[in-house]
């Protein structure tokens, strides 16, 4: 069996094979009027552009978009990026290609964290909540959806985008939100439900094998609207709850994210909502700068100016400084 080759080994000049995920596939006109297949390629390690400047028609019959490719070809460097020409490719199956080594789990990016340890330091935490009606609220919804909450991932495309990236994501926020609902006085049960249930419309808003995409449910409504409806649901089941910790419970899934720009129904309105919206925000974002922190190919100690934060992040000297 030939060396299979992922992302983040790739140098220039290579002739490399592998498997990966095709995440974008656009059919292109050159100059000369000739087509060509540009697409976005990646897998655990990393993301890379890729090129079919021959046999276009007949490849592109082979695979679609959000399908595993067998890939051969070569590693070019364009404006100062790698890209991969690709010589062969086809859609990757483990029918055909599992004995030459590929396996679905490593072409999926995925948490850092086994998702089964993390599980079971939520499924702790839920039982730590005091209040009998949110302690088995939550433990109602987790349960029934534990399949899907196991690689879910938390966003689409910009923090914890990534298999078991929604567990990731609560199990920090939860972790955060009980240091800060000593300091700042809040009720810690209400808040550790609210942290745990937050993205739980992400069940129904995200789909797919491999690389996740909008429902049409998702496309149409969005996680929040989609978490309202869950969360009322899941109440009808569920006793032992005054009007009051209804609405707020409700409340706080509505004005998660904190503005209306950013597709929030309402605002925060009580302290529990506002910490959990701040904490929502913290963690995504130190999660999305560590993630364009790795992937930035500049050389030196900054990153590239174009990315979500629209500044150039430092990266670091890439030597210990000899005067401490």
């Amino acid at each position: 069996m030939k060396t299979i080759t992922t992302i983040d080994k790739f140098i220039e000049g290579d002739r490399v094979q592998g498997f990966y995920l095709c995440v974008e596939k656009h059919i292109r006109h050159k100059r000369s009027g000739d087509l060509y297949l540009d697409l976005s390629l990646r897998d655990r390690t990393g993301v890379v552009a890729a090129k079919v400047w021959d046999k276009v028609e007949e490849y592109s019959a082979k695979f679609e978009q959000s399908e595993a490719v067998a890939v051969s070809g070569i590693i070019e460097s364009f404006q100062d990026r790698l890209q991969l020409i690709v010589k062969k490719i086809n859609r990757a199956t483990i029918q055909h290609y599992a004995r030459y080594g590929y396996d679905p789990a490593l072409i999926v990016p995925a948490s850092v964290h086994d998702p089964q340890e993390m599980w079971a330091a939520i499924v702790a935490l839920i039982r730590k909540i005091k209040h009998k009606g949110l302690r088995r609220l939550v433990s109602l919804i987790y349960r029934e959806n534990k399949d899907r909450l196991l690689i879910l991932p938390a966003s689409m495309i910009i923090h914890h985008d990534y298999r078991s990236g929604f567990l990731e994501h609560v199990l920090s926020m939860a972790q955060i939100g009980k240091f800060l609902a000593t300091h700042y006085q809040v009720d810690e049960d209400l808040l550790m439900a609210g942290i745990l249930l937050h993205d739980i419309g992400k069940l129904r808003e995200l789909s797919g094998e491999f690389e996740n995409r909008y429902t049409d449910e998702g496309n149409f409504i969005g996680h929040i609207i989609i978490g309202y409806d869950i969360i009322r649901e899941a109440l009808g089941e569920v006793g032992g709850f005054s009007d009051e910790l209804r609405w707020k419970l409700k409340h706080m899934l509505l004005a998660h994210q904190g503005t209306l720009e950013w597709g929030s129904p309402r605002r925060p309105a009580f302290k529990e909502a506002l910490l959990l919206h701040m904490i929502d925000n913290m963690d995504a974002k130190f999660n999305l700068m560590d993630k364009l922190l790795e992937e930035d190919q500049n050389a030196g100690k900054w990153t590239d100016l174009r990315n979500y934060f629209r500044t150039a992040l430092y990266k670091g000297n890439d030597a210990a400084d000899p005067t401490g």
